[in-house]
């Protein structure tokens, strides 16, 4: 089993090689692709030092898998020639996401939908992978019509730059901004671009590959992503509309039984998620589950998972793994 990691020297890249270390993933052999610059470079997996290649020598050795994440425009360019030669790629970036052709996956929620001709995959928007992980089984049994989300996000989901930000400006030091405004005690409405319509890039990912991963054009969704001063780990705070009736027993026995999903919830003795806690796991935790008592059949929840790890790098590898399970690779 040959695997490449394109852009192993960032910060999902180095994620997805410590979760293939951490979970024994099936693998004979590395090929690590990072920028020109990075070319020639040793990088570390499992006690072993491997050096990192060019794309056109990972595309040669024709691995059977390639984990991008490198960015959009360099898996626009370099997806279809791995596919070509052979290879499943699972792109983490937005480039194939809304894509007609190409299959945005969770595991948990649409991997029975893989089969053995998908040659470019799709991870979806950290933020949305969480919400779907805890929405999938409720949607299931009383069907959704609308949701409503506000986010917390880490500044990891920015990149190292953004990391380095928030600590320079903790320490004092003069360090290059990523955001348009300090982050350190302050939280900025504004991930990814602005649109015509008002909302940001990220907000309408979430909008949209909802219903793409749920497999459901009807479920209305509205969302308000903001980026906070934590170090890992996004959380949100789910409005969700169903339906028929529910009761809260219903809620909890779905959401204990659903694959991914670990249930922390009970405020008489200060226990819910937060990032710190969620931290370099992989499970979706959900708490704060009430009733929206404005409204008949509607729930509030909070949600939060590291955004590096599910979020990325895990739901990644949890794609390779399905494909290899199923012998959807050759």
């Amino acid at each position: 089993m040959k695997i490449a990691v394109v852009g192993a020297s960032g910060l999902v890249g180095q994620k997805m090689l410590q979760i293939m270390a951490e979970r024994n993933f099936p693998i004979d052999e590395l090929i690590p692709v990072a920028s020109e610059r990075s070319i020639g470079k040793q990088i570390p997996y499992l006690d072993k030092q491997y050096t990192i290649v060019s794309m056109e020598d990972a595309i040669a050795a024709k691995p059977d898998i390639a984990l991008f994440s490198a960015g959009g425009s360099v898996s626009l360019e370099n997806a279809p020639k791995f596919a070509e030669a052979g290879t499943v790629v699972i792109d983490n970036s937005s480039a194939w996401r809304m894509d007609a052709g190409k299959k945005l996956i969770v595991p948990e929620v649409n991997g029975n939908t893989l089969r053995i001709d998908d040659r470019i995959i799709a991870n979806p928007n950290c933020s949305t992978i969480q919400m779907v992980v805890a929405l999938k089984p409720l949607h299931d049994a009383f069907k959704i019509n609308r949701v409503v989300v506000s986010t917390y996000q880490s500044v990891t989901g920015s990149g190292k730059g953004a990391v380095d930000q928030l600590e320079g400006e903790r320490s004092g030091t003069n360090v290059e901004m990523v955001y348009p405004y300090k982050i350190d005690m302050n939280a900025l409405p504004h991930i990814d671009v602005f649109q015509e319509n008002g909302y940001t890039k990220e907000e309408m990912k979430m909008i949209n590959e909802t219903m793409k991963i749920m497999g459901d054009d009807t479920i209305k969704v509205t969302a308000t992503c903001v980026r906070i001063p934590t170090v890992g780990g996004h959380s949100e705070s789910i409005n969700v509309a169903f339906e028929t009736e529910f009761s809260l027993e219903q809620v909890y026995s779905i959401l204990e039984k659903a694959p991914g999903v670990t249930i922390v919830d009970n405020p008489s003795n200060n226990e819910y998620p937060m990032p710190l806690t969620a931290h370099d796991k992989d499970d979706v935790f959900v708490g704060r589950i009430r009733r929206d008592e404005t409204q008949p059949k509607t729930l509030n929840m909070w949600v939060v998972s590291d955004n590096l790890r599910k979020g990325a790098a895990t739901n990644a590898i949890q794609i390779a793994e399905y494909m290899i399970e199923n012998s959807l690779v050759y």
